[in-house]
């Protein structure tokens, strides 16, 4: 038994040297975080805060300046790690970039995923996204902590995937004016949290007044104008869907889907370049215009 002992020692020293080395090289090997952003949440968050509503066409965001910000804040955070890249998740319809989303996409560090918008603009698989690429990240030792600026419940199970490949997960939230905007569950998850605030937001976020959709002089255009609008709509909204669509329209005649409603009047003031909000005689108008349209083609 005696002579086994040089060999037992000779294996104790190696397995010694292998473990320095091998902490020496996870001491080299600087830490990495990510950014990843539930879009709805911020607009959804930032707007009421701000701007005091949760409608994405009263407000603009400097998405460029604010992102910008999130990594400089994730910066002083993780003072000794560097930075992977901001994850953007946001709804779109077919999943197609808007004009927003593109310019977002196309600045550096910044990767956009795209869930879809369904019938009342309500995103569908962002949550997904975010589990799929937290998880993903983690397993592959990409990251050692993800900073989460969101507050869905349903995103518990993407932290969940993630702590279990051992990277922290430390959730960001937006200053409510009253209550609180993200769950319960979801905060009982996460490693830490930390709340921005007003301060935070105010340079990136502001209100848009009715005056941003005006023509020279603000002249208001006239009933038929508008009528004659909607019906331009309407011809556009029928030869990208095609006549089968009438089917869901005209049962609810005069009612029109709220999501179609939504987008006559945005694209009406984009062709006007006028706001119609909180003008009822237009507002009618410009559905008169698109129902006679859609009524000519059945």
């Amino acid at each position: 038994m005696n002579d086994d002992l040089p060999a037992l020692a000779a294996r104790i020293d190696r397995t010694n040297e292998l473990l320095t080395r091998m902490l020496a090289e996870v001491a080299k090997t600087p830490s990495t975080h990510a950014i990843f952003v539930d879009a709805g949440y911020l607009y959804a968050a930032a707007g009421r805060l701000v701007a005091g509503t949760e409608d994405r066409r009263a407000f603009d965001l400097d998405a460029e300046g604010l992102i910008e910000a999130l990594i400089d804040r994730a910066r002083s955070i993780f003072a000794d790690s560097r930075l992977l890249r901001v994850y953007w998740y946001d709804g779109a319809r077919r999943r197609i970039h808007t004009s927003e989303q593109q310019s977002i996409a196309e600045l550096p560090d910044v990767k956009v995923r795209l869930g879809n918008l369904n019938a009342n603009n309500q995103q569908k698989g962002v949550d997904s996204l975010i589990r799929t690429d937290l998880e993903s990240l983690a397993r592959h030792r990409a990251i050692s902590d993800a900073a989460l600026l969101g507050g869905d419940e349903d995103l518990v199970s993407a932290v969940e995937a993630a702590q279990g490949y051992g990277a922290r997960v430390h959730l960001w939230g937006i200053e409510a004016p009253e209550g609180r905007n993200q769950a319960d569950p979801l905060l009982w998850e996460v490693d830490s949290q930390r709340t921005l605030d007003l301060d935070f937001f105010k340079p990136y976020v502001s209100r848009r007044t009715a005056t941003a959709y005006e023509g020279p002089g603000g002249n208001r255009p006239t009933r038929e104008a508008v009528r004659f609008v909607g019906a331009q709509v309407a011809a556009k909204w029928l030869a990208a869907r095609g006549r089968e669509s009438l089917a869901e329209l005209l049962p609810g005649h005069p009612y029109l889907p709220g999501s179609v409603d939504q987008d006559l009047l945005v694209e009406a003031e984009g062709i006007l370049q006028y706001s119609l909000r909180g003008q009822a005689d237009l507002r009618r108008a410009l559905r008169d215009g698109f129902w006679e349209h859609v009524q000519s083609q059945y």
